[in-house]
Order: C-alpha cells, then structure tokens, then sequence
C-alpha cells in the first residue's frame, strides 16, 4: 500500500477547512491545521472529523475526515512540516511574516532528515502571497547555507490564484462551514517541485498571471463596487445591494469595463469573459449566501491602492483607451465607508476629516489633481451625497 500523504494547513478558519483542506484530503492526504486557536485545535484533534455546508441552490453536505490539529506556535507544527509533502496557508496576507519563522525550521528538519521534495503555497487574496512568504522564510534562514541549498532545490514556492465566497457560518458546532459551490486554485506550475497533478481541484498553469488579473478585476473588483454602493445606501449584505438595480447596473457595468480591458491585455475569448461575468453575478446573488457588507468593504485603504480591485482595472482601462465610469462611482463610494471597528475604515475617515477629500483621494489611489479619474472621482463623490440614507 502506499505511504499515506501528509499536508500542512496553516488557518483553521472558514477558508482553510472549508476550501483549502477539504480539496487536500480528497486528494489522499491527512490535513494537519495549524493555528493559533485552542478550542478549534482541540475540536479538530477530538472528533477527527467536520461538516462542509455547500450553499448552493440544493443544499448539500461533506463530511471532511483524516485531520487533525496543532498550535502553529509549538514545536508539533515544526515536526508536522517535516513530515509533510506540501504545506499551504490561508492565514491572511498580514500573518504571513508570522508563520515563516515555523515554516523555516520545519524545512530545516527535513534536510536535517534528508526529505525529498516540498511545495508551500499561499492560499492569499493577494497577488504574488506566496513569492513574500519564501522572502520571509529566507530571511529567517539567512546565514544557514545548508538550508538555502536545500530550499533551492527541494523546495517550490509557487503562486496561486484562489476564488471561492466563504462567507461567516452560524453553527452550534464551531468546526462546521459553509462554502458556495465554485471555486478556482490556479497554481502557477513552473515554481512546483515534483509532481502535484494528484491535487484536486488544483489546475496548474504556464502563465499565472492573467488568472489573477482576471479574479482581482471581476470576482473581487464587483464584491468592492457591491459593498462600497450598498454601505451609502444603507444596505447591510450583499443580497440586498445586488437587489438594488441602480447598484446592480452600475456593477454590471464596472465588471464589463474591466472584462475588456482584461480581454485586450491578456486576449481572453470575449463570449468566455462575459459567461464569466455572468457567473459571477449569480454568484453574488446566491440567496443562500448572507455576506455582510462590512466584512466585505474592511479595510478600505488597501482595497483603493493602486494596482488593487478597483484603481487597477480603472487604470488598465485608461491604458487601453476604454471607459471606465462605473469603476470610478465604485471608488468615490468607498470613501464613505465607516465603521468604527474596522481600523483602515478609521483611518480614511480621519484622513478625510483632518486632510480633505482632494488630498486624500491622491494619496490612496495615486489619482493627480488634473487627471479625468480625479475629477471624476471628485464629482461622483458629491453626487452620491443624494443616496445617504
């Protein structure tokens, strides 16, 4: 028989168990999750065992076994790396630098151990997670030689492209998720190390880059538009704002001014881009899923950086010649997002209160006074004052 296969999963939160880890053990591999959390490391090690609810229009379920847990802070997590033939994350961009430090002392034991190959992989909402989570893991072995050859040629740090709506679940029992039906895990395949064709749901790609294009300016750039029209109107969840044909119209819009840019930059086929947008409507709109629209419009700052969901494909359309005023109405709403708890969202207000719109707006988005996208901006600004509720 063969040797069973073993994974790494570092965030035990609604992501990891309810995308990440399932895919990996019906794949043949035991889920080791690391994470920070007692009570879920305790449920996990205790029941071996959880549900995934799919909330698709017929509700079904999975039963995920083969898991087990360990604090990401304790040594376990350094013998259970050791042992694994890939590790991945969902932690959050932020936490990456955290966990690298385990990551490295893990791969140094495996060529303590002399292990073969190891593939660790991102699993982000972030473009190129998993290129500054090797950054990190290098700098934590900087100096140790053995262990940098090691890495160089044992070791692939590949990018993804991840795309599944995971949104909070209510359940007495705390292991148990729900998902929607879709998903994507695009691997960028020439950064693997070995053979990980086995993976399910993993399509390994040539050329990454256009997939993240693709998910950032549609599935993320309309979750944005979405949250950030439906928080002015006074809106609390995703269903409620796409139910809204003003803000629906305007989404819609914003997804086909950034479809054609992609279709120019990256030559997708045009009749495959817009079944991909109107997928990703209906997505949106899935009854069953209730998003709320400050989980979704958090942290608002790196939301408006420059190359993010929605200043990229606004600036991608400007590169190509296209329209790009829906995308624009997207970004002047997100200014009036505010919710105390949210950091970044008390930060733009304090920006706006003590440096003024103008100002604030070219700091976040890179926007010149001048520019047809600042002026613009400007002005959609004013004119969404009449749908404050």
């Amino acid at each position: 028989m063969p040797s069973q296969k073993n994974a790494v999963h570092f965030g035990a939160g609604n992501i990891g168990r309810g995308f990440i880890g399932p895919l990996l053990v019906q794949s043949g591999y035991h889920v080791t999750f690391a994470d920070v959390q007692d009570e879920v490391i305790d449920a996990l090690n205790k029941k071996d065992t959880y549900t995934v609810h799919i909330l698709d229009q017929e509700k079904t379920k999975e039963e995920i076994g083969n898991v087990s847990g360990v604090k990401s802070t304790d040594d376990d997590a350094i013998d259970a790396i050791a042992e694994a033939d890939i590790v991945t994350t969902s932690v959050g961009p932020e936490i990456l630098k955290r966990i690298a430090p385990a990551i490295a002392k893990g791969i140094s034991k495996r060529r303590e151990q002399k292990k073969g190959d190891l593939n660790v992989i991102a699993c982000e909402n972030m473009v190129g997670a998993t290129s500054g989570l090797k950054e990190e893991i290098e700098k934590a072995l900087e100096g140790k030689h053995e262990d940098l050859k090691y890495i160089k040629e044992h070791v692939g740090f590949p990018d993804c492209e991840v795309d599944r709506i995971v949104p909070p679940f209510e359940s007495e029992d705390k292991l148990e998720v729900g998902v929607e039906d879709f998903y994507e895990w695009v691997v960028d395949k020439t950064k693997v190390k070995g053979d990980l064709s086995g993976v399910k749901g993993m399509s390994l790609k040539e050329n990454l880059s256009p997939f993240l294009e693709r998910k950032l300016f549609t599935l993320n750039c309309g979750h944005a538009m979405l949250a950030f029209l439906g928080f002015v109107k006074g809106y609390k969840t995703i269903n409620e704002a796409i139910e809204d044909e003003e803000i629906k119209k305007i989404t819609r819009g914003a997804l086909e001014e950034s479809g054609a840019a992609l279709i120019k930059k990256h030559e997708f086929d045009e009749k495959e881009h817009k079944e991909y947008i109107e997928k990703t409507m209906t997505r949106y709109a899935n009854p069953n899923i209730h998003d709320e629209l400050p989980r979704v419009s958090r942290k608002p700052l790196r939301k408006l950086g420059e190359n993010e969901r929605l200043t990229g494909p606004t600036k991608m359309c400007k590169e190509y010649g296209l329209p790009r005023d829906n995308l624009l109405k997207g970004i002047a709403a997100a200014f009036y997002f505010d919710v105390k708890d949210d950091e970044e969202s008390a930060e733009l207000q304090k920006m706006l209160k003590e440096k003024g719109l103008e100002a604030t707006l070219e700091e976040t988005t890179g926007f010149k006074k001048g520019d047809e996208e600042y002026e613009t901006v400007l002005k959609n600004y004013e004119d969404l004052k009449k749908w404050r509720k």
